[in-house]
């Protein structure tokens, strides 16, 4: 059933009760799997659903009903130690407001996940060197948060989804707040981290223009997959 899916949703359902009787069905039957080496986004608007389904490849939220895989494994079942350890290993988050420790250098903050998994400090301190090298900041790394741009800080935040080397990376609105040149420029370094590394790529966002970058694109509507429009 897996077919080599990195993670996958089978009719998944996720319902939040907003007082009885009252529900409100954010995921309605959604089936999605996400391979080795896609590039996928998932385009809608405000209140589709999209935060709810990225929740859910990402291993921070449970379906109400239907099937949640990780690698062939249904992830309801696991003690939530094992779905921490899933992330931390297997999940780059990149999302729109960063999320940078403030009391951290530019370094560290790409070296933090690394501590988390166990790497040696000096393995950390040189693949983060590395990793701000290749989005272009490693003449930043003794920045704080505050000392970098938005773009600066963006292009850290990107490194520190790679930090573990996962095989998926999962993106939350990362141009939301960038106007079209750097939003365009951000979806180039996400790209370029996709072929480098080979990570799995699950873009949302609200915006068709970065929607159909993507190798495949789906959309949302009423926490329903519905049939993408045409490219452009």
């Amino acid at each position: 059933m897996n077919d080599g899916a990195t993670v996958e949703l089978v009719e998944a359902r996720r319902v939040f009760h907003a007082g009885a009787p009252d529900e409100v069905r954010a995921l309605d039957g959604v089936t999605l799997a996400v391979r080795p080496g896609d590039y996928l986004s998932v385009e809608g608007p405000s209140g589709s659903g999209k935060t709810t389904l990225l929740n859910l490849l990402g291993l921070l939220d449970l379906p109400s009903s239907g099937e949640l895989r990780w690698q062939g494994r249904p992830v309801p079942g696991l003690p939530e130690r094992e779905r921490t350890r899933l992330r931390l290993h297997g999940i780059g988050f990149i999302f729109q407001r960063f999320y940078l420790l403030p009391t951290l250098t530019a370094l560290e903050n790409v070296a933090l996940p690394m501590r988390a998994a166990g790497v040696p400090a000096s393995e950390r301190t040189d693949r983060a060197r590395d990793l701000l090298a290749r989005v272009g900041v490693e003449g930043r790394s003794a920045a704080f948060p505050h000392q970098l741009s938005g773009g600066e800080e963006q292009r850290v935040a990107i490194a520190r989804a790679l930090a573990n080397r996962p095989p998926l990376l999962l993106a939350d609105e990362p141009t939301g707040e960038l106007d079209s040149a750097r939003a365009s420029q951000v979806m180039d370094l996400i790209e370029e981290a996709h072929r480098r590394s080979g990570a799995a790529v699950v873009v949302v966002t609200h915006n068709p223009l970065v929607s159909r970058r993507a190798d495949r694109h789906v959309a949302m509507r009423d926490g329903r997959l519905v049939p993408a429009g045409p490219r452009e």
